[in-house]
């Protein structure tokens, strides 16, 4: 007879019964899931930096049986629709294989980084394929971490830092392909803080509604540190601007001499569910697959001109926001 722990049992066990608790935990990839929590999340990395903990496969396994897991105030159209559900269907099939996060990973950014040389070459409809490939598999890659039990601070970083690599060679693709080097280059930079402040919008608006945000993962080995230190060479001073940027808009409205009710009302008007849900809308699998729609109509210009645009939907966004924490001080 094995003894599996020492401890007061309130009923009678068969010992048969809990010798099956062990093949049970040590294969917890084997077990049935659901994965209907990964479809409320939003789908894609800078992306969807995702701020979650390294956790046993026990705790990975309860949290994806969980029905009703944490689910962002706006979610994304197109990952709804579409890429979701492929990505949960995938999981599914990688699962069993176990198969690991990374390296699917690796393969959506080696999908999107053939869209780009097939976008230099002129090859539009393959390279529309192959960035649907690559946004099928960048929704994958986190729903099968977290379904697997193995969310990594690798895993964390190389996802980020893959979409930023990709979305580079994405524009110089257009570039080429174009001729239009300056306006790739500006849909670049706007591409980039787009998503960057539909992260950063998102974050304040749990903050403000005193929601902690899970804790960070700590670095341990060298490949965890560099990639780390590349995440915080690149993004966090973008970060640090856009929360600036977005504090002292509010800062202006909202002063100190209003009571801590008023304030915390402007605040919580400030920081709105609709701003979540169209930046949100705006997040990388949309934008790919908007790429996506342009290339198969022979019209690769016309996204580095949607690209630039939206930078104009986030101003008037911000004034919006304005407008309504003004409305809620003026009550």
């Amino acid at each position: 007879m094995v003894i599996l722990r020492f401890r007061k049992l309130p009923d009678a066990v068969h010992e048969s019964e809990r010798l099956a608790e062990v093949p049970e935990r040590e294969r917890p990839l084997e077990s049935s899931l659901d994965l209907a929590p990964a479809l409320r999340s939003h789908g894609a990395s800078i992306y969807d930096r995702r701020l979650t903990m390294t956790v046993s496969p026990e705790s990975a396994l309860g949290r994806a049986r969980e029905r009703s897991g944490k689910r962002r105030p706006g979610r994304e159209l197109a990952v709804e629709a579409a890429f979701g559900p492929l990505a949960n269907a995938l999981v599914r099939v990688l699962l069993p294989l176990r198969v690991p996060p990374p390296a699917v990973v690796l393969a959506n950014a080696a999908a999107g980084l053939l869209a780009a040389f097939a976008i230099a070459r002129g090859e539009l409809v393959l390279a529309a394929l192959l960035l649907q490939l690559k946004t099928l598999l960048d929704n994958a890659d986190g729903r099968l971490a977290r379904a697997s039990g193995r969310v990594s601070v690798v895993g964390r970083y190389l996802d980020t830092e893959a979409d930023l690599l990709v979305n580079a060679a994405l524009f110089a693709g257009l570039a080429a392909a174009t001729g239009l080097a300056s306006l790739a280059l500006a849909g670049f930079f706007a591409l980039t803080f787009v998503l960057s402040v539909d992260f950063n919008v998102e974050r304040l608006y749990h903050e403000a509604r005193g929601e902690v945000p899970d804790p960070s993962v700590t670095a341990e080995s060298h490949a965890e540190r560099v990639l780390k230190r590349i995440y915080g060479v690149v993004f966090l001073p973008q970060d640090r601007l856009v929360r600036a940027i977005v504090s002292l808009r509010l800062e202006r409205i909202v002063s100190s001499e209003e009571d801590a009710k008023r304030r915390r009302e402007a605040t919580l008007a400030y920081h709105d569910p609709l701003s979540v849900v169209v930046l949100a809308n705006l997040g990388l699998s949309t934008q790919l697959a908007v790429l996506g729609v342009c290339l198969v109509l022979g019209e690769p210009s016309a996204y580095l001109g949607l690209a630039v645009a939206g930078v104009t939907l986030l101003a008037f966004l911000q004034l919006r926001r304005e407008r309504i924490a003004r409305r809620v001080l003026a009550r």
